[in-house]
């Protein structure tokens, strides 16, 4: 059949192609609205996929708020992915925006694309350097470099790292005295101990958030400050000279 489209027609911006890449199941409960409140409540703390952002987190966060969220009849995931777009901005946004239409049926896949697209397997490669690499700096305390681990643990949750693994690594990054202290808390040699007993150890020590002295450095003074010094020294001796031969001459 002959197209008999005018050039006018054939230069129109198409009306197709436009549909969403999330496709939100039917929902057949009556009355069923999403009040201004809901999308209030997920714009608080938009995910705007900068690269300090944690997409871990914000999905975490993003469960909790949207548990908050109970409608009879209608599925909670039902309820994630028709908020998850309100959730997105700036670059995040325009991401979920380029993905093919009709291409994410179920919450499971968006959080997939999500998390692959935010923490890509570089990221990941880094964490795992880092958590491996990991050791006490000189001016930090014992709690502090167990926060400080368990920070990169969070950061990265399929680091792949076992239990076992995890404890060896933060021992041998403690300084000696902190590995000593370890070592007399369990009686002996720390390593020696079962893994949930070594957790059990470090936990309860950690809880003192100052179980070693932070080092002082003390400052040293420069030859450049001597001059400055040795002046009033000698000013303050004259004045004692100067008082002592005064209450001679008076007696």
């Amino acid at each position: 059949m002959a197209d008999n489209r005018t050039m006018a027609q054939f230069l129109e911006a198409p009306t197709e192609g436009y549909e969403d890449s999330i496709i939100v199941p039917e929902i057949t409960a009556d009355n069923f609205e999403l009040k201004h409140g809901s999308l209030t409540l997920v714009q608080n703390k938009q995910f705007f996929g900068h690269d300090k952002e944690d997409p871990h987190a914000h999905i975490q966060y993003f469960n909790k708020i949207t548990s908050t969220m109970k409608f009879p009849n209608v599925p909670s995931t039902s309820v994630k992915l028709m908020l998850f777009p309100f959730y997105l901005k700036g670059a995040a946004r325009i991401w979920l925006e380029k993905e093919p239409p009709r291409s994410i049926l179920i919450w499971d896949d968006l959080v997939s694309k999500f998390i692959n697209k935010f923490f890509p397997p570089s990221k990941t490669t880094n964490f795992r350097n880092e958590i491996t690499r990991f050791q006490q700096r000189f001016d930090e305390t014992f709690y502090e470099a167990w926060d400080r681990f368990n920070d990169l643990l969070l950061a990265c949750p399929h680091h792949g790292f076992s239990e076992l693994h995890q404890l060896d690594t933060f021992y041998n990054a403690l300084n000696s005295n902190d590995q000593d202290s370890l070592n007399s808390a369990a009686g002996g040699n720390f390593l020696d101990k079962m893994p949930q007993d070594c957790l059990r150890i470090i936990e309860s020590k950690s809880k003192v958030c100052n179980s070693r002295n932070k080092p002082v450095v003390a400052k040293v003074s420069t030859s450049n400050s001597t001059p400055g010094i040795i002046p009033d020294v000698a000013e303050l001796k004259d004045m004692v000279k100067a008082l002592l031969l005064d209450k001679k001459n008076q007696s």
